[in-house]
Parts: C-alpha cells; sequence; structure tokens
C-alpha cells in the first residue's frame, strides 16, 4: 500500500470544510456557521428604491433648467453611485446563526454587528415587493418583543432561501426542532408559501367582498359630495384654474389613496394552519406578503363593526402581537396584524375559536357601568361593557362603530384602576388589563368597589393562566353580586402528602352581573 492510497488527496470537485462556499462570508471566532450574504441582485433592488427616490425629489424646475438631456445625465451619474455604494454596502453584510441567535453585520462607513435572541422572536414576515416578485426574490423581516420596529430586515434572499430560513429560525425560537429541516426539504423553488401543501386551510377572503367593504367608508360616501361641489363651483365660477385643478386632484387622491391601498394590501388574503399548528397569513397584490405566527405569541384580538358594514353583517378581526401591533408598528400599511380583513360574523366566529380555543365570541357575557355612569357618557352609555369568561377578558364599547377586545389571562402585563376627579366625584374607576402589545382591555367608568374587584379578578386569573403560583385569598368583592370565583385559600395541611394544585377559576353559569350580551 502507498502513500498516496493511506492518505487520499481531497477531491476538488468536494466541497471543503474549512473553505466558504458561494454566498457565504467566512466564519466568525464563535465558531459557527459561516456568515452568509444576500443574494447578489439586492444591490440593483435597493438601488433602484433610492433612484426612485431621488428622481422624485428633483423637481419639475430642475427638469425645465437642464433640459432633457443633461436631466438625464444627471440622473444617471446619481444612479451610477448609488448602485456602487448598494454594492460596497452588500459586500459588508453578513448574517447566521449562532446557538439561539441570529446575529446580522451591515454597514460602509459605520459598521453594525446586532445579535437578535430568538427567544424574543414574536413573528416573522416574508415580503415580496413587486421588484421582488418579478425578479424571484424575498425579503425576511423579523419582529420581536419591544421593537419599535422591524428588527432585522434581510433584503433580499431568494424565496426558497427566505423560507427554509423563517422556518428555522421559528423553530429554534419555539423550541420545535426539525421544523426547519422539513421546511427546507420541502419548499420549493418559487413558492413564497413554503410547505402549503401540508397547511390546513381555515379561510380565503373574496376579492369582491374586500372592494365592497371598503366602498363602503366615509371616504367613499364622501367623494360624491365633494365632485359634486367641485362640479357646482365650475358651472357657477365658469372658469379654472391650474392651482384649483391641482388642489381638487391632490384632495380627491387623499380621500381615494387610504380605500385603495387596503384594496392592495388586502388582495387575496388566505389563512391557513401549518403542520406545527401556528397561524399563515398571506395576502397582497402589489406587495405580497407572508407571516407564519405562533399562536402562543398572540396577545388580544380586537373586533370591530364598522357603522356601515352591519348592513352586510360584517365585522373586522385584528391580532395583537408584541413588537408589532403597537402605536410605533407605523400606519396602517407597515402593521401585519390582520386577522380577518372583512367577513361575516359566523366566519370571524371561527377564527376566534381557531386562535382562542373555547372562545365564542357569540356568546360572551358582558355587563354596562352604573346607571350614574350616564353623566359621562349620556348617549353611549350602554355600548360599554366588560366581562370575565374561564379564558379571556371581555370589554366592548363603541356607539357607531363597535368595538369588542379580547385579553386572554396569560398575556395580561399588568393591571391598573385609574380613577380622575370626575370619576371621584361619581364613585367610578377605570381598569386597564395591558399586555405585551398595544392592545388594551378596557373596563370604562365601573364602580369603585367593582373596578377592584375586577384587577384583584385579572391578577389571580393571570397568575393561574401562567401555571403554578403562590395562593391568593380573595379579600375584595363587588357587593352587588355573587363572586364568580370562589376565594382560594391555603390548604389546611392534614396530611403530609404534596398538596393538590389549585383548580383553574371559572365562572359559573347564572351570574347576574355578566349577563347582558354584546347588542
Amino acid at each position: 500500500m502507498t502513500a498516496a492510497d493511506t492518505h487520499p488527496q481531497p477531491d476538488p470537485a468536494q466541497p471543503q470544510p474549512d473553505q466558504p462556499q458561494p454566498g457565504e462570508l467566512p466564519g466568525d471566532e464563535t465558531g459557527g456557521e459561516p456568515r452568509r450574504r444576500l443574494h447578489p441582485l439586492s444591490p440593483l433592488l435597493t438601488g433602484a428604491k433610492s433612484i426612485a427616490v431621488i428622481v422624485a425629489a428633483l423637481s419639475w424646475q430642475t427638469f425645465s433648467q437642464l433640459g432633457a438631456e443633461k436631466f438625464a445625465l444627471v440622473v444617471a451619474v446619481l444612479a451610477v453611485g448609488v448602485v456602487i455604494f448598494a454594492v460596497i454596502g452588500w459586500l459588508n453584510t453578513g448574517y447566521h446563526v449562532v446557538g439561539r441567535e441570529l446575529r446580522i453585520q451591515d454597514g460602509l462607513l459605520w459598521r453594525r454587528n446586532r445579535a437578535i435572541p430568538l427567544d424574543r422572536l414574536q413573528a416573522v414576515e416574508v415580503r415580496r415587493p413587486l421588484l421582488a416578485q418579478l425578479t424571484g426574490l424575498a425579503e425576511l423581516r423579523l419582529e420581536v418583543v419591544g421593537g419599535g420596529k422591524t428588527e432585522a430586515p434581510l433584503a433580499y434572499l431568494t424565496v426558497k432561501e427566505a423560507g427554509a430560513l423563517r422556518e428555522r429560525l421559528l423553530a429554534l425560537a419555539g423550541r420545535t426542532p426539525g421544523s426547519g429541516a422539513r421546511a427546507a426539504a420541502e419548499a420549493a423553488p418559487g413558492d413564497d408559501a413554503g410547505p402549503a401543501a401540508l397547511e390546513r386551510p381555515l379561510f380565503r377572503v373574496r376579492n369582491r367582498d374586500l372592494v365592497i367593504s371598503q366602498l363602503l367608508t366615509p371616504q367613499a360616501f364622501l367623494l360624491p359630495v365633494g365632485v359634486a361641489f367641485v362640479v357646482m363651483q365650475f358651472v357657477l365660477e365658469g372658469s379654472w384654474t391650474f392651482i384649483g385643478i391641482a388642489s381638487t386632484v391632490t384632495a380627491m387622491a387623499g380621500v381615494l389613496l387610504q380605500p385603495v391601498r387596503r384594496v392592495l394590501q388586502d388582495w387575496d388574503f388566505r389563512l391557513a394552519r401549518d403542520p406545527d399548528g401556528r397561524l399563515a397569513v398571506r395576502f397582497g397584490l402589489v406587495e405580497t406578503r407572508s407571516q407564519i405566527v405562533p399562536l402562543n405569541r398572540v396577545q388580544a384580538i380586537g373586533v370591530t363593526w364598522p357603522l356601515l358594514w352591519r348592513m352586510q353583517g360584517w365585522l373586522h378581526l385584528r391580532l395583537d402581537i408584541a413588537g408589532l401591533s403597537g402605536p410605533q408598528a407605523g400606519g396602517d400599511d407597515k402593521r401585519s396584524d390582520r386577522l380577518l380583513p372583512v367577513g361575516a360574523f359566523e366566519v370571524g366566529r371561527m377564527l376566534v375559536w381557531e386562535v382562542l380555543p373555547g372562545v365564542d365570541v357569540g356568546a360572551v357575557p358582558t355587563a354596562p357601568p352604573p346607571a350614574r355612569a350616564r353623566w359621562l357618557h349620556p348617549i353611549a352609555l350602554r355600548s360599554y361593557g366588560v366581562g370575565l369568561t374561564a379564558e379571556v377578558f371581555v370589554s366592548r364599547s363603541g356607539l357607531l362603530t363597535r368595538e369588542m377586545t379580547l385579553v386572554p389571562y396569560a398575556r395580561l402585563q399588568s393591571v391598573r384602576v385609574i380613577q380622575g376627579p370626575v370619576q371621584r366625584l361619581l364613585r367610578l374607576a377605570t381598569v386597564y388589563a395591558d399586555t405585551a402589545g398595544g392592545l388594551s382591555g378596557v373596563a370604562k367608568d365601573r364602580d369603585v368597589a367593582e373596578a377592584w374587584w375586577l384587577a384583584e379578578q385579572l391578577s389571580v386569573r393571570a397568575r393561574h393562566a401562567r401555571g403554578p403560583a403562590p395562593l391568593v385569598t380573595s379579600t375584595v368583592a363587588d357587593p352587588g353580586a355573587a363572586d364568580p370565583v370562589a376565594p382560594i385559600a391555603p390548604a389546611a395541611p392534614a396530611a403530609p402528602a404534596a398538596p393538590a394544585a389549585p383548580a383553574a377559576p371559572a365562572a359559573p353559569e347564572g351570574d347576574a352581573l355578566w349577563q347582558r350580551p354584546l347588542s
């Protein structure tokens, strides 16, 4: 046997473990996997957006002063500079997973190294703007607890890479090994939904209903009035200036922009449950968006009945996800909180049951504030109400646009009792049940004794919903109604055996306090 047979030479065709592969950057000192670059077309797509902003910033006056040829030359020079800058930035950008962290390195003049703990991951979304759809790419966005904006937008990856990385990150965040590998093996090129064949469809919004719902908005109803006013002005004045035409067109565009934007965003809205029991949400026309939401990350559900939609029996459902749906998430076009853009009541009832098992929106008992609160709400008193069920805290409000908030006890972060000067005169108080997201349950203008009783019940139920906790004895109760939860007292140590776990609190039937349904 020769020395060559004993120590065979490595095959040049096989990748070497100590050398980075195409699309990878050298590993770091942690010994983890090598850093990977974004797709090579990323600088072109990023540069295209910057070029569009630059062209829009150049005024019509600049075009008239330079002429068409010089203006085109200026735009070309700026475009080349933007692309070169984007390419250099792409060369300095990389990402990799180390343990239970996603580490991202980017920046040109100021280098940034970010480590994102996957334990704080709330949702991962795959977005495909129009240019990304044309080039077969996708953008991956991470939403984490307490984030004021998207924490790590990775733009851009191939659709297959984005889907596989999303499943891997969610698997690490949810401690479900194997999901990422399965998703990577099943994802097909050009499919932004991953293993969609294994998902269980829940509901698909008809685009016709989506368009009609946006026509049943105040903006759509006021538009004919505005057009009639403009026509009358033109007939009476007999002349029309350029400024008048421009201001009118701008005003009409502003009125129509929001309904049109919502139709484009929610086009072909689909809901499904993936094999791991998570919620899969997909929607969008110009920009398609695919989001996977673990149900244990849902902080609350908001239900809305707009005034004009009630003629069709429609409602709107939204999810409250920590770090995603609060006011810090920006405008409606930036949030990814949709559960049902528009649908019938029975559909909404089914979807709420899917997200919060055991919660039936059609059978939630609520009670209004005391009669003396009419001094604060002379017209809409009966539209306010709160209720406690075995699973959630319920609050409702609104006279023209009705709203209901469902907050699971396990998601409560804090409970506050607020009393203003007028409320003190009327012996009223407001209870806030806060979550990690932006949506809170509010028991508005309740009797003071009832408000403190509600606050204690929410605290007790939140502790029980999260698991074993120290036993608490109820000390405050509503004097006008039976307590729906029996006081929890410490068990007497009659035997050396381990004490039994306390039973979960539940509201029995027939409680007079919570018998007024939503109407």
